[in-house]
């Protein structure tokens, strides 16, 4: 079976999610909260989804087999993750988010919180293990499908809530921005805000079937996509989200997108964050430019969340942190526009495009050369995709071997000066560029990470790496 958990949640093909599993997991994580005092049977847990085909099967079968194990589920339907989070943390109610975020359509996923917000490694450990002992049960699901009171609109009218206290009335008049609305869910809200505060919004692309749109590695495709719709229509910006609309995804005024980490960087800022959680993948240049506390972590949301945790147990009072997909998360309360933004440790995407967004009308200037003022290293990113795990596990094996097989494997790019490993392998050349190894967490897939002096190196040191990772992988 191909479920196990990633960098955020547990993914795999919809085939195997699709039936008997997902009522296995759900009872897992039920039997999980239930032996660790998370939750007392009879408390609701509430039940979200995204647009995927495979989603409102998954959430049936969720919520029959959540019942079953002693909890009271509602249904919030399809809505982004950060609101279904949200709700949680206003009721004290665990959650399950049947969501696959940015993967293909062929795969789907299970995001799990506990009552206090996203689930961490530990609880990740629990669930499987309270899995594989339902298995040793010889249990037999039959995959009954339920419904259940339905919440969506109050978890979509608390999260529209908070997103429209983030500014000042009538912030953005005076932008044009696109929507590009494919299949994410949180396409209708993000037009309701923006056009609350001022912008006269274009919406773009709706699709009624699943798109999956990854923001951290937008396809060649996607962004011709944007650069045109930007072209024909005279925009500021486009702005979007992936699958479960917790990854954001902006471009500046010609249809380019915006790295996520700088988003991430411009969401904090926004916020006043004196200390910042982010993995190894964001920008070397953040430290720079935060002129703060920046705590590195591996990648994936468990982390950033671990490390916040850490800052604000150390004494820090306005601790956030952010992915290099651009997804931000709040541990402490922060002041803006006269309100208190209450913690979401979860990532969230509509705050990081209303605070790039403000930025970009209150400067009066074009998106990229605010964008340029940053003056980050040079970074590009992309990933190769329906490349096997085992084949990903050995290449990393062999690099991590020894300075000589990693040399030899990087020769035809330049010279290995230091290394780090902690999540994937991150190598410092000579030159002072960045090339940065790492397996996915969620798919079989393979991510390139690079930085350089400019765009063209980046882009030139991303073909090579990727090349490189290619021709290994044939010389099997």
């Amino acid at each position: 079976m191909s479920l196990k958990f990633g960098t955020s949640g547990l993914r795999g093909l919809s085939v195997d999610l699709e039936g008997p599993a997902s009522a296995l997991y759900a009872t897992a994580f039920a039997r999980h909260l239930l032996a660790a005092g998370h939750a007392q049977p009879g408390d609701e847990i509430l039940v979200g989804r995204d647009f995927r085909a495979s989603s409102p099967a998954i959430s049936a079968i969720a919520i029959a087999a959540l019942r079953k194990a002693g909890l009271a589920p509602r249904d919030c339907g399809e809505l982004p993750t950060p609101a279904l989070a949200l709700l949680g943390l206003a009721r004290k109610a665990a959650c399950l988010m049947v969501t696959g975020s940015h993967i293909p359509a062929d795969r789907n996923g299970i995001k799990f919180y506990r009552p206090d917000g996203e689930i961490d490694k530990t609880d990740e450990a629990a669930i499987t293990a309270a899995a594989e002992a339902i298995r040793a049960e010889g249990t037999v699901f039959d995959a009954a499908r339920e419904t259940a009171e339905d919440l969506g609109a109050a978890a979509m009218a608390l999260y529209g809530a908070r997103n429209r206290q983030l500014l000042p009335d009538g912030s953005l008049a005076g932008l044009r921005v696109g929507v590009y609305q494919h299949s994410t869910v949180a396409r209708d809200l993000f037009v309701s805000v923006l056009a609350h505060y001022g912008a006269d919004v274009v919406a773009l692309g709706r699709s009624e079937t699943f798109i999956p749109v990854d923001t951290e590695a937008v396809s060649p495709q996607t962004v011709a996509l944007l650069q045109g719709w930007a072209a024909e229509h005279g925009l500021h910006a486009i702005i979007s989200a992936d699958g479960d609309g917790d990854r954001p995804l902006i471009t500046d005024e010609t249809g380019t997108p915006i790295r996520g980490d700088l988003v991430g960087l411009i969401a904090c800022r926004f916020l006043g964050a004196s200390a910042i959680a982010t993995p190894v993948t964001s920008n070397s240049g953040i430290e720079a430019a935060v002129g703060g506390a920046v705590l590195r972590t591996r990648v994936g949301s468990p982390y950033v969340i671990a490390a916040m945790n850490e800052a604000v147990a150390a004494g820090e009072t306005a601790v956030a942190g952010f992915e290099a997909n651009g997804g931000t998360l709040t541990a402490t309360p922060f002041p803006v526009n006269g309100h208190v933004l209450a913690p979401l440790p979860t990532r969230d995407s509509l705050m990081p495009v209303l605070a790039v967004l403000a930025l970009a009308a209150a400067e009066k200037r074009p998106l990229s050369e605010i964008a340029a003022g940053f003056a980050l290293p040079a970074a590009a990113s992309d990933r190769l995709e329906n490349f096997p795990v085992e084949t990903s596990a050995a290449l990393m094996a062999e690099l991590r071997s020894g300075p000589g097989p990693l040399a030899a494997f990087l020769a035809p790019i330049g010279v290995p000066q230091k290394t780090s490993d902690i999540d994937g392998l991150r190598v410092t050349l000579e030159d002072g560029s960045v090339v940065h190894f790492r397996p996915s967490g969620n798919a079989p897939e393979m991510r390139c990470y690079v930085e350089a002096a400019d765009e063209a190196a980046a882009t030139r040191l991303l073909q090579a790496g990727l090349g490189r990772i290619r021709e290994w992988a044939a010389s099997r």
